[in-house]
């Protein structure tokens, strides 16, 4: 585990940490399901001349030079306990596109309880959200879909979504110049579908009492409510 970005270690901050180290340590339950989200920009780009094809012996060649067709977003969400993928590229992550990704994990657990959620604290991320995109009655009935547990600012390193990206980009964009959103969205449904079929899991070993040895903190209490 890389901890990128601890400034201060508050009350908040450790408060929130333990919050969400204690959920991926808590035993599953089918009632509830765990479900983590985050979001990267992705930069629009096109080639400007085709690049070479590839010859026995040589390598394709690509131009460094390239066209700018702005830029979108790709939502990464991953349950991690399960092996299920809901990751797909958006044209932003304004607010109507996050209240879609929060209908799409509703949708994929029709007989949750409640759906254990850990994001991170942006404007977007909230019930004014929902109910801005969807109104009050439906903006409050999906918020409630969801136990929200936000990482504390500069903890990226807690959200398993992380490494939903870093495979996303690893294995779907890679060095490759995708210069539609058409074709961005495209390529993640693809990827999407394959780590499916398989059932790739993300498994979580760091828990609590590694994250005090390893930031030397004394004993904070922080209890797990359902």
């Amino acid at each position: 585990i890389k901890m990128w970005g601890v400034r201060k270690l508050d009350a908040e901050y450790v408060a929130r940490m333990e919050a969400v180290l204690q959920l991926y340590s808590a035993p599953s339950k089918s009632a509830y399901a765990l479900v983590c989200l985050d979001e990267r920009p992705v930069q629009l780009h096109d080639d400007v001349r085709e690049p070479t094809r590839a010859r026995p012996g040589r390598p394709a060649r690509r131009d460094a030079e390239y066209k700018r067709r702005g830029t979108a977003n790709v939502f990464a969400i991953v349950a991690p306990c399960l092996g299920l993928h809901l990751t797909h590229a958006t044209k932003n992550r304004k607010s109507p596109s996050y209240v879609r990704a929060l209908k799409r994990i509703a949708k994929a657990f029709p007989k949750a309880k409640k759906i254990h959620l850990v994001q991170d604290n942006l404007s977007s991320h909230s019930e004014a959200a929902c109910i801005r995109t969807l109104g009050a009655s439906e903006g409050r009935k999906l918020w409630a879909r969801f136990i929200v547990h936000f990482t504390p600012k500069h903890g990226s390193w807690l959200n398993i979504a992380e490494t939903e990206i870093s495979m996303w980009s690893r294995e779907c964009l890679g060095k490759r110049r995708l210069g539609e959103l058409k074709v961005l969205r495209t390529e993640t449904c693809a990827w999407n579908r394959r780590v499916n079929r398989s059932k790739r899991r993300i498994l979580w070993k760091f828990n609590v009492q590694d994250a005090r040895r390893k930031l030397k903190l004394r004993l904070v209490s922080s209890s797990l409510k359902h």
